[in-house]
């Protein structure tokens, strides 16, 4: 490289310094501790409620909430509440199992346009999909792991 192009880019490296927003770090984890805490909160609410009223045994409530906290993701992230909701909360909006209905339902919303097969079916899982492929991956792994070990 030579001298001119190598000022070029340390004055575009500066210029995108200052261009570049700041965040304030501290603040960011209390806001995912407080939104993520929030939304287990809500799931735990949600199991009590089916322990409760319902009376569902444990493993019933578990999947009552499940269902619940995921429909309620689906159902934030149709209405453009969810995305709100993750900039205030950052990551503490995207650990909880809504997260992964917001992941399943955002890219199927924006392809909606490009019909049913090509749009939704397609880009479905064009985010949440390689989350499912490494867990899946990952589980049979330390699953014949341990069975070569026991």
């Amino acid at each position: 490289m030579d001298v001119k192009q190598e000022k070029i880019k340390k004055e575009y490296q500066i210029y995108v310094q200052r261009k570049m927003p700041t965040s304030n770090l501290l603040r960011d984890c209390i806001m995912a501790f407080l939104v993520g805490g929030f939304i287990c909160t809500i799931g735990q609410f949600i199991n009590n409620l089916g322990k409760g009223f319902f009376g569902f045994n444990t493993e019933e409530a578990s999947a009552f909430t499940s269902i619940t906290m995921i429909f309620l993701g689906a159902l934030l992230t149709g209405l453009g509440v969810y995305d709100d909701i993750g900039k205030y909360g950052g990551a503490g909006s995207v650990v909880p199992i809504t997260g992964f209905a917001n992941s399943i339902v955002s890219p199927a919303m924006e392809f909606k346009r490009e019909g049913y097969v090509f749009g939704v079916g397609a880009k479905l899982f064009s985010i949440a999909g390689p989350v499912l492929i490494y867990g899946i991956s990952a589980s049979v792994l330390v699953g014949l792991i341990y069975l070569f070990i026991k």
